[in-house]
């Protein structure tokens, strides 16, 4: 059974960076591929980004240009390096792979 556990949120200022790390246990297949999801107080779930092997990775128009999605398929991870944070991207955010979903992590951006 896989799981994933999110790890690395916290509280950043406008303007900042932090970088958020998705780990996988179990026996998961580098070919497929993995997102980033994440949900405001009060707003529904929304997606964030995806990345599989190889170049492919895609982006809600959101978070283009200041968030960078990556993977490392030997150690099972999965990262979202977010720059230029803003308020609104304040939530939890979750990892998700086959379907499966990590407990999230939450991500505050306050002064």
């Amino acid at each position: 059974q896989v799981q994933l556990v999110e790890s690395g949120g916290g509280l950043v200022q406008p303007g900042g960076s932090l970088r958020i790390s998705c780990a996988a246990s179990g026996t998961i297949l580098s070919t497929n591929p993995m997102h980033w999801y994440r949900q405001g107080q009060g707003k529904e779930r929304e997606w964030v980004a995806t990345v599989t092997t190889g170049a492919y990775k895609n982006y809600a128009d959101s978070v283009k240009g200041r968030f960078t999605i990556s993977r490392d398929s030997a150690k099972n991870t999965m990262y979202l390096q977010m720059n230029s944070l803003k308020p609104e991207d304040t939530g939890f955010y979750y990892c998700n792979y086959a379907g499966l979903w990590g407990k999230g992590i939450l991500v505050t951006v306050s002064a």
